[in-house]
Order: C-alpha cells, then sequence, then structure tokens
C-alpha cells in the first residue's frame, strides 16, 4: 500500500481534516531534527531482542526513550489509502489505472457533476479528491 505524500497530509490538514488517532494511524513530528521519521500509533510496541540463551520478546510503553510525548498539533497524520477512500464516503465511485500508468478516483456528489483525480500515487488521487469534498464542506 502507498503511503499519502506529505505535502498532501499537509493540504488536508491545512483544509481542515481532523484526526483523531486510532491504533496503526502513521505520523510524523513537525521538527525538524524528525522530519524524516515516520511513527505508528500503537497500543503496546514489542521488540525482538536476541541473546545467547534465545529471543525474547520485549513489551515496552516506547522505543523512544528521549521523547515521551507530542502534542497532537505537533504531529501531521499520515493517513493510509482504506482510510482516505472510506472518508470519501458514498462519493467514492471507483479506482482505476489510466493507461498512463497514474492512478485515477473517480468521486460523484449529488448536485454535481463526476470529477476525477489522478497522481502517479493511488493515495494522493485520494487525497486530491478528499480535499475537495473537505474544501467544499468547510465553505
Amino acid at each position: 500500500m502507498n503511503a499519502i505524500s506529505r505535502s498532501a497530509a499537509e493540504r488536508l490538514r491545512k483544509a481542515g481534516l481532523v484526526w483523531r488517532p486510532e491504533p496503526g494511524d502513521r505520523f510524523v513530528v513537525l521538527a525538524e531534527a524528525l522530519a524524516d521519521e515516520v511513527f505508528t500509533v500503537s497500543d503496546m510496541v514489542v521488540e525482538k531482542h536476541d541473546h545467547p540463551t534465545g529471543t525474547i520478546l520485549g513489551f515496552n510503553g516506547t522505543t523512544e526513550w528521549a521523547l515521551d510525548s507530542v502534542r497532537i498539533e505537533d504531529a501531521l497524520w499520515l493517513p493510509r489509502e482504506d482510510q482516505l477512500r472510506d472518508m470519501l464516503g458514498p462519493a467514492f465511485r471507483s479506482l482505476a489505472r489510466s493507461t498512463t500508468g497514474w492512478y485515477q478516483v473517480l468521486v460523484e456528489v449529488p448536485g454535481r457533476p463526476e470529477q476525477v483525480f489522478d497522481s502517479e500515487n493511488p493515495a494522493d488521487a485520494y487525497a486530491e479528491a478528499l480535499l475537495t469534498l473537505v474544501t467544499a464542506a468547510m465553505s
């Protein structure tokens, strides 16, 4: 499954998309030192520890000892394809691959003509479609 681009996630956030974190959600911390690190919300982290006597699975609260907590305002949600598709709701009609190799998301909102959003990345095509719906709902 392809990940949404950071720029698409930023545009969705700016448009007013609200994140209510759930286990499995991916995000980045909006701090330069952590710009390339993608984190996942989890109830628990399990680490494999190899010892001469065998492997032990360690259950930990966090593996990032220096990062105790982050305000949600300082994190950027990177929604997955399935989450983006679910947020499109009944407006979502299809995802297809064009003859050029790009992905196209077709949405239909009652009273409006069908719209197609395309991108090299399917998650970004979903994001562009959702951005249009969120922007229309906020205005």
